[in-house]
């Protein structure tokens, strides 16, 4: 029984792709939250790709390249 159970296990690891392991493109995630932006008319704003390990006190508002980078928001003054 255990056998069929470790079996069955490693069976769906390796039939579904791992959601995990996605990655997102910086440029397409930051023009899908510009889009985001725009549609709920959000003006007089930046957003930055920056290194995660360079994130002070800004808002994130996304994560990409495996979490090596995040989208900060700032309004403009």
């Amino acid at each position: 029984m255990k056998r069929f159970f470790f079996f069955a296990v490693i069976s769906a690891m390796l039939a579904c792709p791992p959601a995990f392991a996605k990655t997102t493109a910086c440029d397409d995630l930051k023009a899908t939250i510009e889009a985001q932006l725009a549609k709920k008319g959000v003006k007089d704003y930046t957003l930055e790709i920056v290194p995660a390990d360079q994130v002070k006190d800004q808002k994130v508002v996304g994560s990409c390249d495996g979490g090596t980078k995040k989208i900060v928001y700032s309004r403009k003054k």
